[in-house]
């Protein structure tokens, strides 16, 4: 079954097209679209499932999936960035062609122009915390996700974006060696649920005729980026092993599941409010090294101890030091179907990929 298989309210009407100005890069060639939306045309779409999709984030480690699966889908891309080099080097015209890359001025003509917005965006958080860090982890997400939303609101109902799908992630929880966490559990009290808190707020701020959808994002595995990116050369030096203690929970999804959740929702009006970006079948961090090693033909009994990574990693040493076991409970009531539920499933299908 076809995963477009229905349209926004039934009849899918293409929004306004910006007008397009062409920059040439200095070797000669065509540099992606960069939007110049000054008028626009309300004709309906002549492809009924096709989708106009804003992205924020969209050259990030999801971000960048996102794009490939919906320009092979047919759909319209528009890429929300602050830093059009940066775009254009992720997303060069010869490999994208069909691609639009909106600078920050133009971002409101874009959703204007958008059937639906995903809004992926934040800085890494691996990374040693110092206060000035922390503060933009947090106004990474929280400023953008508010710019977002005011651009929708100040649009007519009639062109206004059907659907809004922003990121969040279960650091919402807190940590817990011991608790269950589903879509119900209460907030966590450290940092990171602090960030997820004002972030989820700042998205829930959307007109409520917008479809909004929450995606509380865990430990994405893919191989070209994410958790494994940092762990796969450990274990290739034959020092890979858990982190800590390893009794931490892993709540993990791949990276393909993640993208095939964000396309479920873009398209189907049952999925709303907040969902669960994790695999069905959480493991304890010891767990996952274990698969990992056997996977790469590589011992996975040395650990690294806490205080090398906080030596490292300071405060943020929490997002690997401490976990939580969290349940996507709304997306097995949606019927949402994981290509890989088991996480040895999921690093076979990595590593096969990445050879």
């Amino acid at each position: 079954m076809a995963l477009f298989r229905t349209t926004f309210g039934g009849t899918e009407m293409r929004r306004p097209v910006p007008n397009i100005s062409r920059r040439t890069l200095a070797n000669g060639d065509p540099a992606p679209r960069v939007v110049r939306c000054k008028d626009a045309n309300n004709g309906p779409s002549s492809v009924s499932n096709q989708l106009t999709v804003s992205i924020t984030g969209a050259t990030g480690f999801i971000g960048r999936k996102l794009v490939q699966r919906l320009l092979a889908e047919n759909h319209n891309v528009r890429v929300l960035t602050r830093s059009t080099s940066k775009a254009r080097s992720v997303f060069p015209a010869q490999e994208f062609p069909g691609i639009v890359i909106a600078e920050d001025p133009e971002w409101g003509n874009c959703i204007e122009g958008s059937s639906a917005i995903v809004n992926l965006a934040g800085m890494p958080i691996s990374t040693r915390w110092s206060p000035e860090i922390k503060k933009s982890i947090k106004q990474s997400r929280v400023d953008v996700t508010s710019k977002v939303v005011g651009l929708i609101n100040q649009l007519d109902d009639d062109v206004q974006p059907s659907v809004f799908i922003s990121a969040t992630a279960i650091g919402y929880y807190g940590t817990s060696e011991t608790k269950v966490f589903d879509e119900q559990s209460p907030s966590g009290s450290d940092y990171l649920a602090e960030v997820c808190r004002e972030w989820e707020a700042r998205a829930s701020g959307v007109d409520k005729k917008v479809r909004l959808v929450l995606i509380r994002i865990g430990v994405v595995l893919g191989n070209d980026g994410g958790a494994l990116a940092k762990m796969i050369p450990l274990f290739n030096l034959f020092a890979g092993g858990p982190l800590g203690s390893g009794q931490q929970w892993f709540s993990w999804i791949h990276l393909d599941d993640l993208v095939n959740l964000i396309m479920e929702a873009l398209v189907n009006p049952t999925y709303k409010g907040v969902i669960n970006g994790t695999a069905p079948n959480p493991v304890r961090l010891s767990e996952m090294c274990d698969n990992l090693g056997k996977v790469m033909g590589r011992p996975s009994w040395l650990p690294v101890p806490d205080f090398a990574l906080k030596a490292v990693l300071g405060e943020g040493a929490t997002i690997v030091l401490d976990g939580q076991k969290v349940l996507p409970l709304r997306a097995k009531e949606l019927g949402f179907s994981y290509r890989y539920p088991y996480i040895n499933n999921a690093l076979k299908a990595i590593m096969s990929d990445d050879i």
